[in-house]
């Protein structure tokens, strides 16, 4: 998994409260266990026209925010069912920030363990920044997950608080196989012994 130290880019508004996981990525996309190629899919159902071609209406179509990397949503995000596919679909479209008042627990918890930072922040501090990334070209935000603070474009500074464990992970790029191999040399030093101690097991 990749670290999550800093990271500066275009941030998306997308003023909608209880964003589902149906609408992050739409059922018809979960027929693959792969974690690539479902950006396509991201938010489909109001990126797309029903004739397949693009919604120009849709925040992520508009030209300032085609590689947007950060996504500034409203309240409850990633309500709905618990489908990996969401985070998954996000950061391969290139999101690796959600920021939000309140997110869903499974949602939160997935997109940890997928590289994807999501920041919970007061009302106030995110209708300034809703107001920063709607400013198209000029709505880059800077997320520094050390310093736990957002920098907007105008040098402003919000700060967000985020569970220290999770905060390791991200920082060293763990996921939960890379947890397990950080234990590599006392897993085999326990093998070694209990394959002298019970050699009939080997």
């Amino acid at each position: 998994m990749d670290k999550f130290v800093k990271l500066t880019g275009v941030a998306a508004p997308l003023p909608v409260v209880n964003v589902d996981t149906d609408m992050i990525i739409p059922k018809d996309y979960l027929k693959t266990i792969k974690r690539t190629g479902l950006g396509t899919g991201l938010f489909a159902e109001a990126r797309y026209k029903e004739d397949g071609s693009e919604n120009a209406d849709f925040v992520l179509n508009k030209p300032a925010y085609r590689n947007a990397q950060i996504l500034v949503a409203g309240d409850n995000f990633g309500c709905g069912s618990s489908r990996e596919h969401a985070p998954w679909a996000l950061l391969d479209f290139g999101i690796r920030c959600v920021i939000s008042t309140s997110f869903a627990d499974i949602f939160y918890n997935n997109c940890f363990k997928n590289g994807i930072l999501p920041v919970v922040v007061s009302p106030e501090d995110l209708d300034k920044l809703m107001d920063d990334a709607s400013r198209g070209s000029n709505a880059v935000l800077s997320v520094d997950l050390e310093a736990q603070e957002i920098t907007g474009p105008d040098g402003g500074k919000i700060s967000f608080e985020i569970d220290a464990f999770k905060r390791h992970c991200l920082l060293n790029g763990l996921d939960d196989i890379g947890l397990t191999l950080e234990k590599r040399d006392d897993i085999d030093s326990f093998e070694k012994a209990n394959a002298a101690a019970r050699p009939w097991a080997a």
